[in-house]
């Protein structure tokens, strides 16, 4: 009887050891398998994105470009282009006034230093203040393209409109609505 309750406790002993080590085992392989994904992501992750970022370009003419963020992203897909957060941008022209543009986004061409500022638009030129959602910027073409809520505003006047359209070399501005239906909206401050 003594050599059976002696095989029952051995059995009952064994089992329960291996039921420890089999949990301690699991328990270390769950460990081990989420510090290799950890490990993978930071392995994979590839970081694009860089702080005070700066881009400087110059026409053939001498009208310089210059762009400011406080943050930049480098698109993967295509490395020309940067996304860009808090963005100050300054135009000048030869002959001219500084033109500044201010934005909460931005995204930046490298190749032909085209830009799109997008969010709290604000251009300040001599005593004109544009504002709006959506500016479109090419220094090679000399114009900037205002969409969606614009204000422009002016000492004598302050309007209202879907695009502003300025060639920034000859000063030329158009000023209309997307619908025919629509009519600018323009109030004398005086």
């Amino acid at each position: 009887m003594k050599k059976i309750i002696f095989f029952f406790l051995v059995f009952f002993l064994s089992i329960i050891f291996f039921l420890s080590k089999k949990s301690e085992f699991n328990v270390e392989s769950k460990i081990n398998e989420q510090e290799q994904l950890a490990e993978e992501k930071i392995n994979n992750y590839n970081s694009n994105t860089m702080k005070n970022v700066e881009y400087f370009s110059e026409d053939q003419k001498g009208n310089k470009f210059t762009i400011l963020a406080n943050e930049g992203e480098i698109d993967p897909e295509t490395p020309n282009i940067i996304f860009l957060k808090e963005v100050s941008g300054f135009i000048e022209l030869i002959d001219s006034e500084l033109i500044t543009i201010n934005s909460n986004f931005g995204k930046y061409n490298t190749n032909n230093s085209s830009a799109i500022f997008s969010e709290n638009v604000i251009v300040k030129y001599l005593d004109n203040i544009i504002t709006g959602e959506y500016l479109d910027f090419l220094l090679e073409r000399n114009t900037l393209i205002f969409s969606r809520n614009i204000i422009f505003e002016n000492p004598e006047n302050i309007v209202k409109s879907d695009v502003v359209e300025v060639d920034i070399s000859t000063k030329n501005t158009k000023i209309y609505m997307f619908e025919k239906n629509n009519k600018v909206i323009i109030k004398s401050k005086n």
